[in-house]
């Protein structure tokens, strides 16, 4: 069936949406990762002190991973009715996006601080000391391996992603939307909790492998339950895209997907 101007209209209004979601959240999580919390703080609950290869550890997560999982649904969304070229493509462009915004980033934070904003700025709102200059470049600065790390990580699990993904889908068909989607991102987040840190802290940094081991462990607890938490999100979100491009043109595009995810 040749897609009318109104349907190609909404098939490009969807995927601009769904990119539009993708990119803000992907970069998002990037500069905000920087401050770890605690997740037992959050809740009022003392550290889990949980033991893992001789080490104990307390739920301290990166603030990035608060909106992660929107990225986490979004992929398997644009999978579902764009397929894996449609996943490749947006995440190209965002660690290209990702990649500019750490450039300019780099320049303003080399650029000198102006004396009057210095002194403005010289003390907290206890009076004690403060360096403006040195907080921004602290919390907008990340290093070199932190920044490979994460970029390749997310190019990996986001490629892992949609090939798990259509792999899962030879076997469901068109149903349990539920078990390819959570599939696909529980093997793509296991590996990208483990990538991230090896190539972050293990390859540039001076972390033992058994330390890298644990923390990604710890990550991958959290992702393991928002990924089954979201499942509901998932079918609301098939739910909306279903009823904006219609039960026919969605079916379409979802085979569409799929039949050329397997080329």
């Amino acid at each position: 069936m040749a897609a009318t101007p109104d349907l190609e209209k909404k098939r490009t209004n969807l995927f601009l949406v769904l990119s539009g979601i993708f990119l803000a959240n992907a970069l998002l999580a990037e500069l905000i990762g920087v401050k770890i919390f605690s997740a037992e703080a959050l809740l009022g609950m003392p550290g889990a002190q949980i033991g893992l290869m001789g080490e104990k550890f307390d739920f301290n997560l990166t603030a990035g991973v608060i909106i992660w999982p929107v990225v986490f649904v979004t992929t398997d969304i644009i999978n579902e009715y764009f397929g894996k070229k449609g996943v490749q493509k947006i995440s190209i462009l965002t660690v290209i996006l990702i990649l500019y915004a750490f450039l300019v980033i780099t320049v303003v934070t080399g650029l000198p601080p102006a004396a009057f904003w210095l002194e403005l700025n010289n003390q907290d709102a206890a009076g004690n000391p403060f360096n403006i200059d040195y907080a921004f470049n602290s919390i907008y600065r990340q290093g070199l391996g932190i920044i490979i790390g994460s970029l390749v990580a997310f190019l990996i699990s986001q490629f892992l992603d949609a090939t798990v993904f259509h792999w899962l889908r030879s076997f469901t068909g068109s149903g349990k939307i539920w078990l390819r989607a959570t599939g696909s991102t529980l093997v793509s987040q296991l590996i990208d909790s483990v990538v991230v840190l090896f190539v972050a802290f293990y390859i540039f940094g001076n972390w033992p492998l058994s330390l890298v081991m644990s923390v990604a462990a710890i990550n991958y607890i959290y992702k393991f339950f928002i990924a089954i938490a979201l499942t509901p999100a998932l079918y609301l979100a098939h739910y909306l895209i279903d009823g904006y491009l219609g039960q026919r043109t969605a079916e379409a595009m979802i085979e569409t997907a799929a039949e050329e995810s397997e080329k």
